[in-house]
């Protein structure tokens, strides 16, 4: 496996080196060439304010997303772990890993059908009489777009629901490795089932929730496709790195944008390691 492996890195090593490289390059406005003299222009353009809008979206809605579903995650990764039978927890298990086997963009495509103005949500409205409730929530600033099938809200339960297995599995992975023997020493000494859970289970288990978090938190922030289906006018990092590789062009303004995505993660992966979330992958 040492060949494989070396080359493999080279590859991938490289193909990062290149794309940093080509990031200090500029695009001649004038002849819409690349020239390849090293320059901190792209960079400068990068920092502009309508750039940066780009970059505290897309982070704004992967950190969000990230902490949803470790909400939602949690409690389903803790019955798994501690309450069902080994029945359920199977029925569970496959429940959570169904949905990975369809097609990504299908998944996608079922929730802006769920969300158009003639899906189920809206009929929902329509027969239960809230229909002015759901005209008066879509007025709200956080939505941002005239029905749920194009706004924030829209992309958020998108991804909330193609990348929440991606939590459970993690935290459900930690929770299993809790010893029982120290659950049963807190209960033995006094501690009520709260003070133990945030005593004991908690902090044994955070590392399965970095773990699940380092993957939503960078499939968020580099997707462009549901920003592209089920998004507005406002782009997110993906569309803007496919944008201006693709029709307008810019080389170095896509690289540059690519090493956005690729520090933070850098330094959200450190803070991770040091938080034993790699031991819970």
């Amino acid at each position: 496996m040492g060949p494989p492996l070396l080359a493999f890195l080279l590859i991938y090593l490289g193909s990062l080196a290149a794309l940093l490289v080509q990031s200090f390059f500029a695009l001649d406005h004038y002849t819409a060439q690349v020239v390849h003299r090293f320059t901190l222009s792209t960079y400068a353009e990068l920092f502009s304010r309508a750039h940066l809008d780009i970059v505290s979206r897309t982070v704004g809605m992967a950190v969000t997303v990230t902490v949803a579903a470790a909400l939602f995650a949690f409690p389903l990764a803790y019955y798994m772990a501690f309450r069902a039978t080994a029945r359920r927890r199977a029925f569970l298990t496959l429940a959570v890993l169904v949905p990975l086997w369809s097609s990504y963009l299908v998944r996608v495509y079922a929730w802006k059908l769920l969300l158009a103005k003639e899906g189920i949500v809206s009929w929902f409205a329509a027969t239960t009489g809230t229909t002015r409730l759901l005209e008066s929530w879509l007025a709200l600033p956080i939505v941002g777009g005239p029905s749920l099938s194009i706004s924030m809200t829209g992309m958020f339960l998108a991804f909330l629901y193609v990348w929440l297995p991606y939590m459970v599995l993690p935290i459900q992975a930690a929770l299993e490795r809790v010893p029982r023997s120290l659950l049963e020493a807190s209960s033995d000494l006094g501690a009520r089932p709260a003070a133990t859970f945030r005593q004991i289970t908690l902090p044994l288990a955070l590392p399965g929730v970095v773990a699940g978090s380092i993957f939503t938190f960078s499939l968020t922030l580099g997707d462009f496709i549901v920003p592209s289906v089920l998004g507005n006018s406002s782009y997110f990092l993906g569309q803007a790195v496919l944008a201006h590789q693709g029709t307008s062009g810019n080389l170095p303004l896509a690289a540059a944008f690519t090493v956005v995505p690729m520090a933070i993660m850098a330094v959200y992966l450190v803070g991770a390691r040091k938080l034993g979330a790699f031991d819970a992958l």
